[in-house]
């Protein structure tokens, strides 16, 4: 039921309802639009949340986790949703995540490990620092 996917404020708004039904088809789930949230899977209800959260046709879409809770069957299909929301809206977003598949969908990866940025797609940020000081070491040498 539309009015339980969306929060109420924007299900009043006259245009709501069909810009609901537009983004749950683009999401694959035109044949729940009608149900409840216990009657549709984890994997439906990330779908709804990602519904949800684009509703406003935000810029940036920000999730955190999007799959924590999602076996690995339906975090393929959530990763290939964001990936393909990224290329047909050209919507940029920025995910966390401890999955490495999700992780490697993005075209920019960026690892933390307590609260320090440790790899820029795969290249370690201290080794690119240490390569930096080698080089403006070198410059100021024959400067």
């Amino acid at each position: 039921m539309i009015s339980r996917t969306l929060p109420l404020t924007f299900f009043r708004k006259s245009a709501a309802a069909g810009k609901a039904e537009r983004l749950l088809t683009v999401l694959g789930m035109e044949h729940r639009m009608r149900h409840q949230p216990e009657q549709i899977s984890g994997g439906e209800m990330q779908r709804v949340a990602i519904a949800r959260a684009l509703i406003n046709q935000p810029e940036i879409l920000l999730a955190d986790e999007p799959t924590g809770n999602l076996d690995t069957k339906r975090t393929e299909e959530i990763g290939g949703v964001m990936r393909d929301l990224n290329r047909s809206l050209a919507l940029t977003i920025v995910l966390v995540t401890h999955n490495p598949y999700l992780a490697g969908l993005g075209g920019r990866c960026i690892e933390m490990s307590d609260g320090r940025i440790r790899t820029e797609n795969g290249i370690s940020i201290e080794s690119t620092r240490s390569l930096a000081r080698a080089v403006n070491s070198d410059y100021s040498t024959t400067a």
